[in-house]
């Protein structure tokens, strides 16, 4: 889409008098104030920059926000309305707005405010407008600012900002965050739904919404003036761990209720699906199997299909009748079975066998041959690091404990992390990174919960105690779950974290907050030389991101939760926005980078990631399996996994250091998990 000559004229544009118009709308009031000058504070440039279209490469929202009018956001040509929305990052009073068109300006458009990206209030509009410069004094309350264009001055082209400019004064939006909601409670449940009721929250300026989670994903919501709903969709014979949180119009998110734990009674349905017929191989590879069977049938109808090896569940929750079953060794013989299910759970006798022998492998491509035990009686082992003598340190979540493990598998406690809590959920001692200048300093770093948030510190391992606590880096906000808690260093000898958004969404997406990122760091908790903000912060736009790890040309991957869709694997680049929560696994929204790989959620939940040999490996959660994903530059391969369902939940995997293998932990004692405590393990997986 070539650009057109700049226009020479760039007079302020009057603006159109449409009286003092006000707007009320979810709390927000706006108002035209008549022409006035830009105010001094701009709160726009840098900012998250979205759009209905663009125009092709090149041509971005984020063009429009970058202070350099030699760049620009296009829309598609010849479509209307066409729209451009900035997000301010949090609730801000503005006072002026300042248009910069290119030649295909708009003779007709809008600007409209919203606090929450949902109800919006038109601020300004005019049908004469004839390009140059549009300076727009206005006022009201906003985090999100949206120019919509509806009519072209070229008629045959789009629309063209080279800069929209938001001015105004960030201190003051709204800022105070609604009451906690209380006495959070059950009124009944059916095998697929849960009645919940609570008792409302209070806010400053109103309660827009409710937003309900099971464990660490956001199930449903309520409207703002609700103190009940009726969760559907769950499954029947099933235990649920139930919070709310209030919301109000600027984004402030409430702490979390406290914690309602249902669990759904037995389905009436009691009726199986009948076995699936004519299992059968239609073809192999070295490390796979296709399959292919006849429908079961139900009563009420087939949800799904596992298919297993032996006795255990290789690949589950196929929808349909065929599967490639992927992850297998190379000259092995397997037996397949098949089973149905249906909603209510119940499942079908087994199919007929079907036995495959995988293909000799003359790939030469290093995959999972062995797993033995290294370690057992850990409880929520977290964190991991190797020491230069080849052991490592590994941290347990909620006992705060410290251990030092041999790879022989001795394990010593080293030391207890004072000042760490637990948050019920998924926060508490979590990742730690060993110095890369041991040597001279024995500095261990941890991240764990703290009473006021999260935080990063320092302490020293003198070979048989840990001392020295120091706090390098707090202000992270900590909530029940979404806490991230990953440390390493990177080899640039940067400490690197991954922060959750703490179940407020908003926070990944705003850059004055810590949560929902990746943070970059020098080893006495600085902004390290070169981050793309001048600050902390390296990349943004994560939910909940617990794996990171570099290849061996110093690229950064990072795995990370996704809510109810899609879980991620992401190639990470200095200041991008990886998307949440606009998006969950790839879309098409401008200035978010996608995942170069992506799972539904029941297969992953992924916790840590590592590479070795040509591929990077991802501990899944839910998914319980370890997948490997084959990479390549920047490119990642197909996905196989590893110990379907073998041995629970797994939450951490690092390689050892000058040896292809990997040390594979777990945390089946987790409130998901619901093992005893110590029934958690560390194994070693060589690589052939």
């Amino acid at each position: 889409m070539p650009r057109p000559p700049t226009s020479p004229r760039f007079t302020p544009r009057a603006l159109i008098a449409i009286g003092a118009v006000t707007a009320t709308a979810a709390g927000l009031l706006v108002a035209v104030a008549g022409t006035g000058n830009a105010a001094p504070v701009l709160l726009s440039q840098g900012k998250p920059a979205t759009s209905s279209s663009d125009g092709g490469a090149g041509y971005a929202a984020k063009l429009a926000v970058d202070g350099d009018t030699a760049t620009r956001w296009a829309s598609v040509k010849n479509v209307d309305p066409q729209w451009i929305k900035v997000d301010l990052g949090a609730a801000a009073t503005v006072s002026s707005v300042k248009l910069v068109w290119d030649l295909s300006c708009a003779t007709a458009y809008k600007v409209e405010f919203s606090t929450d990206d949902s109800t919006w209030a038109s601020v300004y509009s005019t049908t004469t407008g004839d390009g140059g410069t549009d300076d727009l004094a206005v006022s009201g309350t906003a985090r999100y600012v949206r120019t919509t264009g509806s009519a072209r001055c070229r008629p045959t082209m789009g629309y063209s900002l080279q800069e929209f400019q938001v001015f105004g004064g960030s201190g003051g939006g709204d800022t105070q965050p609604p009451s906690t909601p209380a006495n959070l409670h059950s009124t009944g449940s059916t095998s697929s739904s849960a009645a919940l009721a609570w008792t409302a929250s209070t806010d400053n300026v109103g309660i827009a919404a409710y937003d309900i989670y099971n464990d660490g994903n956001k199930i449903a919501e309520a409207a703002g003036n609700a103190t009940s709903k009726n969760v559907t969709g769950l499954a029947p014979k099933t235990a649920y761990r139930f919070t709310v949180f209030a919301r109000d119009a600027a984004g402030n998110v409430s702490p979390a209720s406290n914690l309602a734990t249902v669990t759904t009674p037995p389905s009436s349905d009691t009726k199986p699906p009948t076995a699936p017929t004519g299992l059968a191989v239609t073809g192999t590879t070295s490390a796979s199997a296709a399959l292919k069977w006849t429908a079961a049938t139900d009563d009420r109808g087939v949800t799904g299909y596992d298919v297993y090896n032996g006795a255990d569940v290789i690949l589950p929750d196929v929808t349909g009748t065929t599967a490639n079953v992927t992850g297998l060794a190379a000259d092995t013989s397997y037996t397949f079975t098949v089973k149905a299910k249906d909603a209510a759970g119940n499942v079908s006798p087994a199919s007929n066998a079907a036995t495959a022998k995988t293909l000799p492998d003359t790939g030469g491509a290093k995959v999972p041959s062995s797993i033995k035990t290294v370690s057992t009686g850990w409880t929520i082992p977290w964190g991991m690091s190797w020491l230069p003598d080849g052991s490592a340190l590994i941290t347990e979540r909620d006992s705060f404990k410290v251990f030092k493990l041999t790879q022989s598998g001795t394990r010593t406690q080293i030391g207890t992390v004072p000042n760490a809590v637990t948050t019920g959920g998924e926060g508490g001692l979590l990742g730690t990174a060993v110095s890369p200048d041991w040597s001279s300093d024995h500095y261990v770093y941890i991240m764990h919960s703290a009473a006021e948030g999260n935080r990063i510190v320092r302490m020293t391992y003198d070979g048989s105690t840990l001392t020295g606590y120091t706090q390098l880096v707090g202000g992270i906000k900590k909530s029940k779950y979404h806490n991230g808690g990953r440390l390493k260093f990177g080899p640039d000898n940067y400490l690197y974290a991954t922060t959750g958004e703490a179940q407020t969404p908003d926070l990944a997406q705003d850059k004055n907050s810590l949560n929902g990122k990746i943070l970059r760091m020098t080893t006495a908790g600085k902004p390290a030389p070169g981050n793309p903000f001048g600050t902390l912060i390296y990349s943004f736009g994560h939910r909940n991101p617990q794996g990171i790890t570099w290849d061996p040309q110093g690229r950064l991957w990072e795995a990370e939760f996704g809510n109810s869709a899609y879980d991620e694997l992401n190639l990470i680049t200095p200041g991008a926005n990886y998307g949440w929560p606009t998006c969950e696994g790839k879309c098409s929204t401008a200035g978010m980078t996608n995942p170069k790989a992506q799972w539904p959620v029941a297969q992953a939940s992924p916790s840590d990631i590592a590479y070795s040999d040509g591929a990077i490996y991802m501990a899944a959660l839910k998914g319980q399996r370890l997948w490997r994903i084959p990479v390549s530059g920047t490119t990642a391969g197909t996905p196989a996994a590893y110990y379907v369902n073998a041995y629970g939940r797994l939450r951490t995997v690092e390689k050892i250091p000058g040896k292809s293998a990997l040390w594979l932990s777990t945390t089946n004692c987790d409130n998901n998990g619901n093992a005893a405590d110590g029934a958690d393990k560390v194994f070693q997986i060589e690589l052939k």
